[in-house]
């Protein structure tokens, strides 16, 4: 991206083969792949990047192993498969991790789940209480579905003197851990918009589309930013949308389809430090539902999440009272030390946009994805349903074979051995490279180096260039944000707000004060309404 962080619009006499609506990880994910495979495309989405519900997940590449309890075998396989296919593909933003499950004898299913029913019909004694016997299974189905190579397998804990079993409480004796991975959701989303945009695609942050229609079987889409009005012509569009996907169809493109979504809404608490070892928690409640309690950002623990209904895209989901106190008490079922709304240092909260498969409950809904070709208005569009973080890059091929029945695509599959940018290193290569970056600028911390790796991955060392001290990194913003690395996220990355770095495109949000956020935020403001050389 040039150094003028203003963006000007396509030619809107270019006719293109793809428009993208929606900058989320289905949105971006399609971008890159198509863009891969020789296709001319545009994205447009209204604001930043992961802005919505691509920023909110609970952070996980995992297979879903509560989806075994609704039968989802082939959904958790692909995912399971998936895990170890994205890890080699961005090591600097996704690593393993080891999940401990508590077992206890009061843990239950959800009621109305297929597994729930059918133990209910042949072994009424149990009473919806889920037994060790049917946990391990569930492990083992886990472990052998995905073919998994690089991520070590279920292993039983006894939990008592032990660093995994000291937060817990003391009637905790056994546990089960098995393998998941993290991702930083929204830096996924923006380097596959890196990379689309690298490979030929058009990538526009703040430019909302306002209006579609078709002339002579093309697609004549409005898009509107801050600047100017423009209008896009196009041979296929995508709606990748997320919870407006309805809007879009109904609104924006005046479709007569039956097709929807279910808006589920999930929260998450961010606490301090619970617990000192790197693994995380499942909890499995007395109510059949399961939390995580995770690791996060280096001094804090992540929990969550909550399943609601949330019947209103256009309202800004929040974490609310109840579900913050719902997670806190949840959590105190298994900690020594109760957690309290005391604790809590941030909330966030995304609704999921869950493909309507009339489910009799927000958590029973379907978490697989469902693509469709829309031809009715006289032109092709790709409406997006649902999906998983874990399954982008799956959907994304999916996506593709459907449009390759209505573009002709110059190459096949190409996405699984491609890596994202800054991830050309080993899995395991991650502590080396932090190593080697305090060798070449030993101005560094632990926490600055580190932070630096797991974002930016070997491209760390652009960003500090030839830096022999801190200073020469240009101003301080706190929290060991420079002006070097904000040059490059507003340069190279699509942030143009202080909002866009520091919740999204990192998390030092969790470090800086109000004060320095609001100054970083006036800063940035400068350089975008700066003439351009």
């Amino acid at each position: 991206m040039p150094s003028d962080t203003r963006q000007a619009l396509p030619d809107g006499d270019t006719l293109h083969d793809l428009l993208i609506i929606g900058g989320g990880i289905n949105g971006c994910g399609i971008a890159r792949d198509a863009a891969g495979r020789g296709l001319s495309v545009v994205l447009a989405e209204k604001g930043d990047l992961a802005g919505a519900t691509s920023s909110a997940s609970t952070k996980l590449f995992h297979g879903g192993l509560r989806y075994l309890e609704y039968f989802e075998f082939r959904l958790v396989r692909e995912a399971l498969v998936e895990r170890e296919t994205l890890l080699r593909a961005m090591p600097h933003i996704s690593w393993p991790m080891r999940f401990v499950l508590p077992y206890h004898k009061d843990m239950r299913f959800e009621s109305d789940t297929p597994t729930s029913k059918l133990l209910s019909i042949f072994m009424p004694w149990m009473r919806g209480r889920r037994p060790a016997w049917l946990i391990r299974l569930g492990l083992f189905l886990y472990d052998h579905l995905g073919g998994r190579k690089i991520l070590p397998g279920t292993a039983t804990l006894d939990l008592t003197g032990t660093p995994e079993g000291a937060p817990l409480q003391d009637r905790f004796a056994k546990a089960y851990e098995y393998s998941d991975c993290w991702v930083e959701d929204s830096r996924l989303v923006v380097l596959n918009a890196r990379d689309a945009q690298a490979r030929g695609a058009t990538i526009l942050t703040r430019a909302e589309v306002t209006s579609a229609r078709v002339e002579d079987g093309i697609w004549t889409v409005t898009v509107q930013t801050a600047d100017e009005r423009r209008t896009l012509r196009a041979k296929m569009l995508v709606n990748a949308t997320g919870p407006w996907v309805g809007d879009v169809i109904h609104g924006k493109l005046r479709l007569n389809s039956q097709e929807n979504v279910r808006l589920v809404r999930g929260s998450h608490i961010v606490t301090r430090k619970i617990y000192d070892h790197e693994k995380c928690y499942f909890f499995q409640g007395t109510d059949g539902r399961i939390i995580f309690a995770i690791p996060y950002e280096q001094d804090f623990t992540l929990i969550g999440t909550t399943d609601a209904e949330h019947d209103d895209p256009s309202r800004a989901p929040a974490c609310t009272d109840a579900e913050r106190d719902y997670l806190c008490n949840f959590a105190s079922q298994y900690f020594k030390n109760p957690v309290t709304a005391d604790d809590v240092v941030w909330s966030y909260s995304g609704v999921r946009p869950l493909y309507d498969d009339g489910a009799s409950s927000a958590t029973a809904a379907t978490r697989d994805y469902t693509l469709k070709i829309d031809r009715s208005a006289g032109a092709p569009v790709l409406n997006v349903f649902g999906g998983k973080i874990t399954t982008y890059r799956r959907l994304a091929e999916s996506a593709l074979q459907k449009i390759g029945t209505v573009l002709p695509l110059a190459r096949e599959n190409w996405t699984a051995g491609a890596a994202l940018p800054g991830g050309s290193f080993a899995h395991d290569g991650g502590p080396a490279l932090v190593a080697d970056l305090q060798r070449a600028h030993p101005f560094l911390s632990d926490f600055w180096a580190r932070r630096l790796i797991r974002a930016y991955g070997t491209e760390a060392r652009a960003i500090l260039g030839d830096a022999t001290k801190a200073r020469d990194l240009g101003r301080d913003f706190g929290a060991t944000l420079t002006e070097a690395e904000v040059r490059w996220l507003m340069d190279r990355e699509f942030a143009r707000s202080a909002e866009d770095i520091v919740w999204r495109r990192s998390k030092l949000g969790l470090r800086l004060t109000p004060d320095q956020i609001r100054a970083l935020d006036g800063w940035m403001a400068q350089q975008t309404t700066a003439p351009a050389p």
